[in-house]
């Protein structure tokens, strides 16, 4: 593809994909002032509500290989430790016992909805040997004498970013070059001849629909984006999550925790299993199991289940304050084949490109996804790597 070609491109979807693929198309040597993104706002789905984990260990592995090593080179350039939390921290797996508090925790699992995997320990492999009854002594936010095993990832394979401020990092580097963010929600891409045209969208300020002209059309809006192609195997996972204050006193440990608590309700325990992250601000932050609710028409109207079950666990989260109480919609490919979805989508129309279906990793997998992305955009070709099996070619 000729340096000179003329772009409109156009993306939908103000998530971490679409955020920072606007951020790789500015930085492309070949770019132009062409990129517009398509969204109800930044960050407010799963985006900003995410946990932000960011790991070697995630899947898929061609994808993280890439994403891994632009995370850490984004953060040098941008100062990503003060924007937005950029950090290594310790991570694993936490087996023992909650304490029976007086008020009812819940499950995890939000009314109406079934308990649904989120699969983030799919390919978590902790170090060889490395089960240990032993507390770790600087886990400072869990009751040593409730802890029966604990097994620690590799170091230096898990970091983090808050998630909401890395999404809109992202956004804000890609408008200082150019790239412009149009409040609205998209309903269609427009095609004639096999080549995109646009983007017919709806605008809030006149509630009218309009088109927008675009040469490339980037789909990336995460649980949504089958609203727009329904042919993506694209399936919606509810996810849970609370943040908590602890008191000014309280320092909380570099530590991502996947747990399984053994939770007494009276003469039964449940198990359940919250993933717990500390934040370089000192929030302490929490989700639970998926499960399988019916996805709104679209962000906005997303409903929020009031369970928690970490304080069993925790006396800064009993002692703390909930700042938030939040749901999201993961993006999940349905059938066998796994995913997210990356690539042009030629068997629909020359100029669409799919990105979407990253399931719990979309923080940590973006900037491969946006570099890929902008490659197959801007020079026709992807040189970072082989991510040929996630094409959409083998879903649509």
């Amino acid at each position: 593809m000729g340096d000179k070609e003329h772009r409109n491109i156009v993306i939908i979807g103000g998530g971490i994909i679409g955020c920072t693929t606007a951020y790789y198309l500015t930085r492309h040597p070949s770019y132009s002032p062409t990129t517009t993104s398509i969204t109800h706002g930044v960050a407010q789905g799963a985006s900003g509500k995410a946990g932000g984990l960011v790991a070697k260990w995630a899947y898929p592995r061609e994808l993280v290989d890439i994403s891994f090593e632009e995370h850490i080179e984004l953060a040098k350039e941008h100062n990503g430790k003060e924007r937005w939390g950029w950090r290594f921290v310790a991570c694993g797996s936490w087996e023992g016992r909650g304490e029976d508090l007086s008020r009812e925790t819940g499950s995890g699992v939000g009314k109406g909805g079934k308990r649904k995997s989120l699969e983030k320990k799919l390919e978590l492999d902790p170090e060889p040997g490395s089960q240990s009854n032993s507390f770790q002594d600087d886990l400072n936010f869990v009751k040593e004498h409730l802890t029966d095993a604990y097994s620690p990832m590799p170091p230096d394979e898990t970091a983090q970013v808050h998630p909401y401020l890395f999404t809109t990092s992202m956004m804000d580097l890609a408008a200082e070059e150019g790239a412009t963010l149009l409040r609205g929600s998209a309903t269609s891409i427009e095609r004639e001849g096999g080549q995109v045209t646009g983007v017919r969208y709806k605008d809030p300020t006149d509630n009218t629909s309009k088109v927008l002209p675009a040469t490339h059309v980037i789909l990336s809006s995460g649980a949504w984006s089958s609203s727009i192609i329904p042919a993506l195997p694209i399936s919606a996972t509810r996810a849970h999550s609370i943040t908590v204050r602890p008191r000014p006193d309280v320092t909380i440990a570099p530590y991502v925790l996947f747990t399984e608590i053994a939770l007494p309700r009276g003469k039964i325990v449940t198990i359940v299993t919250p993933e717990i992250y500390a934040r370089p601000d000192n929030e302490i932050y929490a989700c639970g199991p998926g499960d399988d609710s019916k996805l709104p028409g679209d962000v906005d109207d997303v409903e929020v289940d009031q369970t928690a079950t970490v304080a069993s666990i925790s006396p800064e989260f009993r002692e703390g304050t909930i700042e938030k109480r939040q749901a999201c919609f993961l993006p999940t490919v349905s059938g066998r084949l796994g995913g997210p979805i990356i690539g042009e989508a030629r068997k629909i129309a020359k100029g669409i490109y799919i990105a979407t279906g990253h399931t719990c990793w979309g923080i940590c997998n973006a900037p491969g996804t946006a570099k890929v992305l902008t490659e197959l955009v801007m020079d026709g070709k992807i040189r970072s790597g082989n991510i040929k099996k996630l094409a959409p070619s083998h879903f649509l």
